[in-house]
């Protein structure tokens, strides 16, 4: 069933309440990159041009409870005071996010005030028409995270109060099940989708569904246990599966490959073997590293050492794929229908082992001007192609990293599930 999107509905003089993801990286009130706050400006600046009696927006950012737990934590150590308070307002008031978005709009945005989410219903039927308000944080309020639904309810009621449209634009956090993604739906006379949203879902959807065939999954990143359901998942639609970063050592030291002091989840080599086995069975070809480049400490400053073969010796760690796997991964890319890029295939944050995942990302933009549908998930692998310029390059580049995995592994997600026609 398709999601109802806000052209779906009249929205003249309606007080709408939209659900963004403004969880971006801050540093002493500075908003550091506003990747998600543009991401969502197409579905604001529609809204406001329909008249709209107000528009409030509803973030969470970042997790204030257990952050601040670990800071004190920290300050304890060190023998330093610790002052909760100061540290939360610092770091994850939305107040500064409000700020930087009226910047973006060229237009007024007020801020509900620090007190907290709750009785803001007068506050807001008191702005004039066409007002867009940002409320605080969430996640300042239990109830937005609980596990018990009726504690989630409490937030959720107060939250659908404030509209008579509720819009989800927020796909970061599709697949939480909390108060302002889901619960408000409950409440909320009518639940649609942002365009942001809509454009996730259509372009990750068909890719467990129905891909434009062949489809090629590079997925990589540091560890194999988060993404062994979306490898199953794969499995049924792909032709191929590349997989690269530290958790492809896992799969070569499960074929008997010797992995030095690479990154290997022990606990996973079962698993591993199984997908290789199911692979084989379904036809799917897997490709692995065959030579790479790897150094003697996990270190920005480390040696690169080339290693022509897929084994390595006990002193070293594999930290990037070598030139021949690059070859690989353009053969089995030349062909594809549909790319879905999801972890980097080595330590790219490292410049002397970045040079695999830069090639991936210019393999992939290529395929794209071909003709292909890649879709690029994950925050390491958005990041890379961020930091090689080729974001634009790509059909597109997906906000939410658990979001995105849990789609791709053909779960239904609470946040898109409330805005189904």
């Amino acid at each position: 069933m398709a999601i109802k999107t806000v052209k779906s509905v009249d929205l003249k003089g309606k007080r709408v309440i939209m659900r963004v993801d403004f969880n971006v990286p801050m540093k002493d009130g500075v908003v550091q990159d506003d990747t998600r706050i543009t991401a969502a400006i197409p579905t604001i600046k529609y809204i406001l041009d329909q008249g709209v009696k107000t528009l409030t927006l509803m973030s969470h950012l970042g997790d204030p409870s257990k952050d601040a737990k670990k800071a004190k934590e920290k300050a304890e150590k060190d023998g330093r005071s610790f002052d909760e308070a100061a540290y939360i307002k610092g770091r994850h008031r939305m107040a500064p996010v409000a700020a930087y978005l009226a910047k973006k709009l060229g237009r007024p945005v007020i801020f509900a005030g620090e007190d907290g989410c709750y009785g803001k219903k007068s506050f807001i039927d008191s702005q004039p028409d066409g007002s867009v308000i940002m409320l605080e944080n969430t996640r300042f309020h239990r109830e937005e995270t609980a596990k018990e639904a009726a504690d989630r309810d409490r937030l959720a009621k107060e939250l659908a109060a404030y509209g008579d449209v509720f819009v989800n634009d927020a796909f970061g956090t599709a697949h939480r099940d909390h108060a302002s993604t889901a619960s408000i739906a409950k409440f909320a006379p009518v639940s649609v989708a942002g365009f942001l949203m809509e454009k996730e879902v259509d372009y990750l959807e068909p890719i467990v569904t129905s891909p434009r065939k062949p489809l090629v999954a590079i997925i990589g990143g540091a560890k194999v246990s988060g993404k062994i359901a979306v490898l199953e998942s794969l499995l049924k639609n792909a032709a191929a599966l590349v997989i690269g970063g530290g958790m492809a050592y896992t799969f070569l030291k499960a074929q008997g490959h010797k992995v030095g002091k690479s990154l290997v989840e022990d606990d996973r080599l079962d698993m591993a073997g199984n997908i290789l086995a199911a692979a084989e069975k379904a036809g799917v070809k897997i490709v692995l590293p065959v030579d790479q480049v790897a150094a003697e400490t996990f270190d920005a400053a480390a040696g690169p050492v080339p290693v022509d073969g897929a084994d390595l010796p006990d002193t070293l760690m594999g930290l990037d794929v070598g030139p021949k796997t690059v070859a690989l991964y353009r053969d089995v890319l030349a062909g594809a229908g549909t790319i879905v890029w999801n972890g980097p295939v080595g330590v790219f944050e490292f410049d002397a082992f970045a040079k695999g995942t830069e090639e991936v990302a210019k393999l992939v933009a290529e395929a794209t001007e071909r003709g292909a549908i890649t879709v690029v998930g994950g925050g390491d692998s958005v990041a890379a192609v961020n930091k090689f310029n080729l974001a634009s390059k790509m059909s597109h580049v997906s906000t939410g990293g658990g979001a995105s995995l849990e789609l791709l592994e053909g779960k239904k997600l609470p946040g898109i599930e409330v805005c189904r026609g």
